[in-house]
């Protein structure tokens, strides 16, 4: 078993979204560490507040079996593929880290550059592994926090 760190974003019914997609989590991984929700300004695009979180699961799945997993759960969720990288999300879960893995698996690289690019995906997962050490750098994510230059635009919801 390995802990895997999940970015969640929505910014199309919100709170029932990132609501509903948590208690899947639950449902499917058991006990589930999830963040304090914040919003914050879209990135990259002109749209609705996002609301942000990270979570913790434990799990055997290896990279893909999650990946197609939580693809199908945005799915559910009503995930509008159609639509530009940059754009509104009924639901967006993406893999953070999976255990220590460095590098390409499944077609996604971990741990994820958006960890230290962007505040709405640090400071989640800063909150709930903040002794955690980047895979990368070796520093903690808390660390990585206090030491964070890029916009803080962060509300606590």
């Amino acid at each position: 078993m390995i802990d895997a760190y999940l970015g969640l974003g929505s910014n199309q019914n919100a709170e029932r979204n990132m609501a509903s997609g948590i208690a899947e989590l639950k449902e499917t991984f058991g006990s589930v560490q999830v963040s304090p929700v914040y919003r914050s300004a879209a990135v990259g695009f002109s749209g609705e507040d996002f609301l942000n979180a990270a979570a913790c699961i434990r799990t055997d799945w290896d990279v893909g079996k999650l990946k197609a997993w939580l693809t199908d759960l945005e799915n559910r969720h009503g995930r509008d593929r159609s639509q530009p990288k940059f754009s509104d999300r009924s639901l967006d879960i993406d893999i953070l880290l999976h255990g220590n893995k460095v590098g390409q698996f499944d077609g996604l690289e971990l741990p994820r550059d958006e960890i230290l690019k962007y505040a709405h995906v640090l400071k989640p997962l800063a909150d709930i592994a903040p002794e955690l050490k980047h895979p990368i750098t070796g520093k903690s994510f808390a660390r990585h926090w206090a030491e964070f230059e890029g916009d803080r635009s962060l509300e606590k919801v």
